[in-house]
C-alpha cells in the first residue's frame, strides 16, 4: 500500500494573510471557507495548508519551495513578487543567464525562483 501527500502544511503567524500572499504568487485561490483570523487558510490546487502556531519562524526552513515562472522571465517574476511583499534573501543568478534567486515571504519562508522553460530552452 501506497500514500500520497494531501497538504503540504505551513505553519503561520497569521494563515489567511500568509494564504493570500502565496495565492497571489501562483495565481490559485484561497478556499472558498477560508476568511481573516480564521485559524487556517487553504490553497486547494497548490495543496498548500497554512495553520496558526503562536511562535515566529526561526532559522532555516527544512523545506523551501522552488518556482518557475509560467509567464514572465526568471527576473520578472522576481521583481513582480518583491513587488507584492517578498524580500531579496540571495541573488544566485550568473552573468551567463543562468542561476536563481532566493527570496522570503512575508513571514520569511525563503523560496527559489528559477529560470522559466523558454529561457532554458525546452
Amino acid at each position: 500500500m501506497t500514500s500520497l501527500i494531501k497538504h503540504v502544511t505551513i505553519d503561520s503567524l497569521d494563515p489567511y494573510r500568509l494564504a493570500s500572499f502565496w495565492s497571489e504568487v501562483l495565481g490559485q485561490p484561497l478556499h472558498e471557507d477560508d476568511f481573516p483570523g480564521d485559524p487556517q487558510a487553504l490553497i486547494q490546487a497548490a495543496g498548500l495548508l497554512f495553520v496558526t502556531v503562536p511562535e515566529k519562524k526561526a532559522g532555516k526552513n527544512r523545506i523551501h519551495f522552488d518556482i518557475q515562472p509560467q509567464e514572465h522571465t526568471r527576473d520578472e517574476e522576481v521583481e513582480r513578487l518583491v513587488g507584492i511583499g517578498a524580500t531579496l534573501v540571495d541573488d544566485r543568478r550568473r552573468e551567463d543567464g543562468t542561476g536563481w534567486v532566493v527570496l522570503a515571504d512575508i513571514e520569511g519562508n525563503e523560496f527559489c525562483v528559477e529560470r522559466s522553460q523558454a529561457e532554458r530552452g525546452n
